[in-house]
């Protein structure tokens, strides 16, 4: 290994995600979990963007120029949170999994972390595997 300095990131800025409809997705992130929707560049290809405390959501529109939207799933013999995910916190794990059920939401699984959080595992509108967790 170089004995450079490292380069020093400082967190997470955007998750960038594929989708098939921008405005279905849209009621998810802004609706159901309640992002803020953000200002956007003027690219030259459909998106949103929305923000979730200090990191964005980036929505592209699939297109030809794209990769395809969502994400395959995972086996059923894998843990709810062993496959690739990005996970939010939240005030009140359990409320928010009564919610998601209410909204007709895919559930992968719910369980404690090791050190008591809250964790909760659920599809996106696209496949996207989106975590919850809470010290609740």
């Amino acid at each position: 290994m170089s004995q450079t300095k490292p380069i020093g990131v400082t967190g997470i800025d955007h998750v960038t995600l594929v989708v098939a409809n921008l405005e279905r997705s849209a009621a998810f992130y802004v609706d159901l979990l309640g992002m803020q929707r953000v200002a956007r560049p003027g690219f030259n290809f459909p998106g949103l963007w929305f923000q979730a405390g200090a990191t964005q959501i980036h929505l592209i529109l699939q297109h030809q120029n794209s990769g395809p939207a969502g994400l395959p799933d995972a086996p059923s013999q894998a843990g709810a949170g062993r496959v690739f995910h990005f996970a939010f916190e939240t005030a009140d794990g359990p409320a928010a999994v009564e919610r998601l059920k209410a909204a007709g939401i895919r559930i992968r699984g719910t369980g404690l972390r090791p050190d008591g959080f809250f964790q909760t595992w659920f599809y996106d509108p696209d496949g996207h595997v989106v975590e919850l967790f809470s010290r609740v």
